[in-house]
């Protein structure tokens, strides 16, 4: 029976962190934060501690992968801490909109800013996000390495422009910067606010957990995978502090507040109007490099599921000579396909993606839990416990709080279709047990 192949190295796994979480986000949209704190200092503030949160998450999710190199990630971390009914919902929540959604939203946004290049209609875009969703299946589809590989280089890239753009605007004066600004902004904000802005730069952080799915097919795991979310997290840190001190130093506080591509404004102020057709090819570009990442994870997951009798048994087949899981890459693909045609990803996404900060508390709490059995031997542990954990899962649940008292009913209807899938759970188990390895077997092995 063909077997998942170890081609992951570091590089190549940072490059995974690295390359999910730089989207489009950053280079699109800051102005959400700004408008909150407006200040640089704050600004500069409020996305540093974003990311130390989201360190914290990641070393969280470093030490589990460390006492459970497996593939599936996440999946496997909730199944073994808690129960395998936990670890199914993550996955149904995966698949049905969290994960697939995400893959729907970034291939439309790669579409709209090939539409700045070669203007169409709607649905033209829609051909061509799904377009980039089947070519990026297909390349993954073809072998982990390359994949990998694939995924290093638009990184790579993806980081280089990123640091010729603040370092344009270290080199470059425009005359913008010292334009009067002509809306009237708030000199001080509380603490409120502070929080505020803190919660949507933690959104723009998103999909730091994703490397922990391929485990199986990443070298020495128990070191690399750590090592990778540490790395990456410093990397995506600085990029992003960067960025925003560049737009705030090149534009006046209330053009960045008002700005629905700050990137490209900026840009153009330090170089002129081609600064804007750079702008939108880097996003094409980074949302391409971030799909695959999305693409290249999340089958990893239904993969686990199918070996666990959670999922259709032929999911969990490997391909005799590409050796992947290529019929759960082709599964994701071709719904997140359908999400694309029917326009239904924006909704579901909008519902659901807060849930995913519920399983990330039960994470941090779950490493405080571990640590009190005897048989628990992760190779690598997290500084800070229980204090770093504790804190980290306090910040996550206090987001899904918040989106449940700010949004009750579309928060309300997200919370209910990811617990639509208990029923479906315990409907699929009459009659039969899930293969999963026993809950106390916490060490570093194969499932």
């Amino acid at each position: 029976m063909a077997q998942l192949t170890r081609a992951i190295g570091l590089p190549h796994a940072t490059a995974i962190v690295v390359g999910i979480i730089i989207g489009a986000s950053v280079f699109v949209q800051s102005s959400e934060i700004t408008a909150r704190v407006p200040s640089l200092t704050g600004v500069t503030l409020a996305w540093t501690v974003a990311g130390l949160l989201t360190m914290a998450g990641a070393l969280v999710c470093a030490e589990l992968s460390s006492a459970l190199p497996r593939t599936g990630g996440v999946y496997v971390f909730l199944r073994e801490i808690y129960s395998p009914a936990l670890g199914f919902l993550w996955g149904w929540a995966m698949f049905w909109s969290m994960h697939t959604g995400i893959a729907a939203a970034i291939a439309t946004v790669f579409a709209r800013y090939a539409a700045y290049f070669v203007p169409m209609g709607n649905m033209a875009l829609r051909g061509v996000a799904i377009g980039a969703i089947l070519v990026l299946s297909f390349v993954n589809y073809f072998g982990v390495k390359f994949g990998s590989r694939v995924q290093t280089a638009f990184t790579v890239v993806k980081v280089l422009a990123v640091v010729a753009i603040i370092a344009a605007g270290a080199i470059f004066d425009p005359a913008v910067a010292a334009s009067p600004s002509t809306t009237t902004v708030p000199a001080e904000y509380g603490v409120g606010a502070f929080l505020l802005a803190v919660s949507a730069g933690l959104f723009a952080f998103g999909g730091w957990h994703m490397v922990t799915y391929t485990a199986e097919e990443t070298k020495d795991p128990e070191r690399t995978i750590p090592r990778s979310l540490v790395l990456g997290m410093v990397i995506v840190t600085v990029c992003y502090v960067g960025l925003n001190f560049v737009y705030l130093s090149v534009l006046p506080i209330d053009r960045v507040i008002a700005s629905t591509r700050v990137a490209a404004d900026t840009f153009e102020a330090l170089v002129g109007s081609w600064g804007g057709s750079f702008v939108s090819a880097l996003v094409m570009f980074s949302a391409f490099g971030a799909l695959n990442g999305v693409i290249l994870a999340g089958p990893r997951v239904y993969y686990s599921m199918a070996q666990d009798n959670l999922l259709f048994k032929p999911v969990a087949a490997v391909h005799p000579r590409f050796r992947t899981p290529g019929r759960a890459i082709a599964l994701q693909g071709i719904w997140a396909a359908v999400l694309v045609w029917t326009g239904t990803y924006r909704e579901l996404v909008s519902r659901v993606i807060y849930t995913e900060w519920i399983f990330f508390g039960l994470l941090a709490v779950g490493v405080i839990l571990l640590r009190r059995r005897a048989d628990y031997a992760p190779q690598w542990r997290m500084p800070g416990v229980p204090l770093i954990p504790i804190l980290f899962a306090l910040f996550s649940f206090a987001i899904a709080l918040n989106e449940i008292v700010s949004n009750f009913w579309n928060a309300s209807i997200g919370l209910a279709m990811v617990l639509a899938g208990l029923p479906v759970y315990w409907m699929w188990l009459s009659g039969k047990a899930p293969r999963v390895s026993s809950p106390s077997s916490v060490g570093p092995h194969n499932s």
